[in-house]
Order: C-alpha cells, then sequence, then structure tokens
C-alpha cells in the first residue's frame, strides 16, 4: 500500500507585523531626500556595523517623488518592449497599493517602496522570474496570483486590483510563501529569543535582516552578505535606498 500523500500546508495570507511602530502612516517621516550615493554595508545590520538607522531613513513622501520619475522608464530600461512603461495613472495606484498594504500589515511604507524598486523598478508590467517557484511582480512574492504579464502576456492598463495585489502578495504572504509582515515578525521573535534588548518596529536591524530573508528566504544574522545563491548585496542595497540611493554607482564589492 503506498504511503498516504501529505497534504500541502498554506501559509497564513494578510499577515501583519504587530510590532511595527509606523502607524498610523506619516508621509512626511524621515529626513527628506537623503543623498543620492551607495555605502557598501557589512556584517549584521545592526547600527554599531555602521548600517543607517531609522532617523537617516528618508521620508516617504520625498522617496516616493523621487523613485517616481525612474518608475516612468523601469519597463524600457529592464528591457520590455517600448510602449509598456508605467504610466503616471498606474504611479498613482502604485501608491494606493502602497499605503494600503502598509496599512493593513504594519510594515513601514518606506520599506516596502525600498523592496519594490529593487524587485522590479516599478514596472507594472514586470515579467514572472522563477528559480525554485514563480515571482510575479510587482515585489516579485513567493508564487502569488497577481501580474500583468503572464509570461509575456501584458496587460495595460494594469488596474489597480492587480497592482496592489502584487504590493499586498509581498508585503502580506501569498499561500505558498511568507512576506516582508512574517519575515519581521520572525526576526524579531528571533532576536527576543536571544536577548536582544530594543528590538521591535523602531529599529532599523531588523528590517535589513528582514530584506536578507525576503530575497533568499534564510539569514545568516551575522553576516547579511551570505546570500545563498540570491543577491549578495541585496540587503545592503535596501539599507542605500532608504537613504536616498536610485541612480549613483553600486559600490557592491560582494
Amino acid at each position: 500500500m503506498a504511503a498516504p500523500t501529505q497534504p500541502r500546508v498554506s501559509r497564513v495570507v494578510d499577515q501583519i507585523f504587530e510590532a511595527s511602530k509606523s502607524l498610523p502612516i506619516n508621509y512626511n517621516d524621515g529626513i527628506g531626500w537623503g543623498v543620492d550615493a551607495y555605502k557598501m554595508y557589512r556584517g549584521d545590520g545592526s547600527t554599531a556595523a555602521g548600517w543607517p538607522s531609522l532617523s537617516e531613513w528618508v521620508s516617504y513622501q520625498q522617496m516616493f517623488d523621487y523613485n517616481a520619475n525612474d518608475m516612468k522608464q523601469a519597463c524600457t530600461n529592464l528591457g520590455l518592449q517600448s510602449g509598456y512603461d508605467t504610466t503616471d495613472d498606474e504611479i498613482a495606484m502604485i501608491w494606493n497599493g502602497i499605503d494600503e498594504a502598509a496599512t493593513k500589515s504594519g510594515v513601514d511604507h518606506r520599506f516596502i517602496l525600498a523592496i519594490m524598486m529593487q524587485e522590479s523598478k516599478g514596472c507594472v508590467r514586470i515579467w514572472t522570474t522563477k528559480n525554485a517557484n514563480p515571482n510575479p511582480g510587482l515585489m516579485q512574492d513567493h508564487d502569488g496570483p497577481n501580474t500583468c504579464n503572464s509570461y509575456g502576456s501584458l496587460e495595460k492598463p494594469c488596474p489597480q486590483s492587480g497592482i496592489s495585489g502584487m504590493i499586498q502578495d509581498g508585503v502580506g504572504g501569498t499561500t505558498s510563501g511568507d512576506g516582508l509582515a512574517a519575515y519581521l515578525t520572525q526576526v524579531v521573535q528571533r532576536a527576543k529569543n536571544v536577548n536582544i534588548a530594543n528590538v521591535d518596529g523602531g529599529n532599523s536591524q531588523i528590517y535589513y535582516q528582514a530584506a536578507r530573508l525576503y530575497n533568499s528566504g534564510k539569514v545568516e544574522y551575522s553576516d547579511l552578505g551570505v546570500a545563498y545563491s540570491s543577491t549578495p548585496c541585496y540587503a545592503s542595497d535596501i539599507a542605500n535606498r532608504l537613504t536616498g540611493w536610485m541612480f549613483a554607482p553600486s559600490q557592491c564589492t560582494l
């Protein structure tokens, strides 16, 4: 007799980061524009190791406005055929989608925006990537159902429901994989288990560690450059995006 098939375990969607201090949303919550420069960060993501604190993050309003210009050319810059760049209306929908996901999940909207720009540059018709599992845009989540580019079938305009869905899948998770909220919760719980003090939504280190988890699925807490076959400078890139980096040459040396 054949062994019984193990049932598929579906993960919780619409995950919430309970430890967040980001609510209520404040669009002018940072230092303004920041600096378009890249600094190579190494180590565990702590301010003691030189990583930026929350007080060094740019404001969401300025960060979004600055990145919006890049969103308009993102699809062309990524090699998509002409005529399918993100429109002004779709950029407004991205704002709405991030706003909704941040409010729903408790994840800082600046962190969501930084991850989105890292993953898809704001191209609403970014194609689905596939390694161990499909990763549809906009935040290239874990096997989510939302996309405006279904293996070459492009949707224009990309509707609000699709854009919000792609963002929510990345933040709140899918039935196949966790999102930012769950990874932040995991990092906070681990820190409490090893008696690291003052770890919650107001500590920037947890965001860099969660970024590593989002990219790799696992993390070496003492060295966020350990990529497990993913992007070595992912966490460093996110830290730089949160302090104003956009066009300056990357100084990644990993």
